[in-house]
């Protein structure tokens, strides 16, 4: 049985005249955490919209756990056992924390239109585990004090943290987290570091991230890939990445300074 759970080769998109990703490949081991970086316009985000079916390669090929994905519908994905965050974060803003979290356990309904008109045993019996695993991901996340408090009311850093929580409503095997520290302090990114170290080592769910952030990157990534107008550029340990004067000059236009792109990156 192969450890990979992700495996891209020679992915190419093209928006018209735009090579927004060109070649890229790489793989993600089961049961850790896979970072994508790179500067802004890289096409990290792009790579994430092509594994979640939001667009759809000129050219290349993704499997997820040995099935080909890449001509996948996307509401297939999210069966698969993918599911994604936002770096603009995607709630629905006039329902409860409880009631967005339901939402995110949509997957596992498999009850028909009658079933759930009549509520049936079997429906309730649904309802039941339904609501258990909402308030079992209520409770890793230490999001008790707002289940019942509307999203438009939170502060954004819990907001940040809602959405993680719906995305494990759906029990992923790969978790997909785009910029989770974006807009956060200090504080919350190192509660966000935490969270996801927990949710790779407690919940064993493999996690292949976006993020700029390198202090972030560093704490939690097992292996990182850095981008470049749409290349590979780096692939290694963080450390290995940070050092690598391509990556360097990627950042600052020179690989002279490693240390600053601790700072800026």
């Amino acid at each position: 049985m192969s450890d990979l759970l992700l495996s891209a080769r020679d992915l190419t998109v093209r928006f018209g005249g735009v090579l927004a990703v060109d070649g890229v490949s790489f793989d993600v081991p089961k049961g850790g955490v896979f970072t994508l970086i790179g500067p802004n316009g890289a096409g990290k985000t792009t790579v994430f919209n092509l594994i979640s079916r939001i667009c759809t390669p000129t050219s290349g090929t993704i499997e997820f756990d040995g099935v080909r994905i890449d001509r996948f519908p996307p509401h297939r994905i999210a069966d698969l056992g993918i599911a994604r965050t936002f770096q603009n974060i995607e709630l629905f803003e006039h329902a409860t924390v409880l009631q967005n979290l339901l939402i995110g356990r949509h997957v596992h309904r498999r009850s028909g239109f009658w079933s759930e008109l009549v509520f049936t045993p079997r429906v309730r019996r649904a309802e039941r585990e339904t609501r258990r695993k909402a308030e079992e991901v209520i409770d890793f996340l230490d999001l008790q004090h707002y289940r019942d408090t509307m999203v438009a009311g939170l502060p954004y850093g819990v907001r940040k943290v809602v959405e993680l929580a719906r995305a494990l409503c759906m029990e992923p095997r790969l978790l997909l987290l785009d910029e989770p520290s974006s807009g956060l302090n200090v504080e919350e990114t190192g509660d966000m570091a935490f969270w996801i170290e927990d949710i790779r080592d407690d919940l064993g769910i493999t996690v292949l991230m976006v993020e700029h952030d390198m202090s972030l990157v560093s704490k939690v990534s097992d292996r990182v890939l850095a981008m470049n107008q749409g290349e590979v550029i780096a692939v290694g340990t963080p450390e290995q990445v940070q050092n690598d004067p391509a990556v360097v000059e990627a950042y600052l236009g020179t690989a002279d300074d490693t240390t600053s792109l601790r700072r800026v990156a």
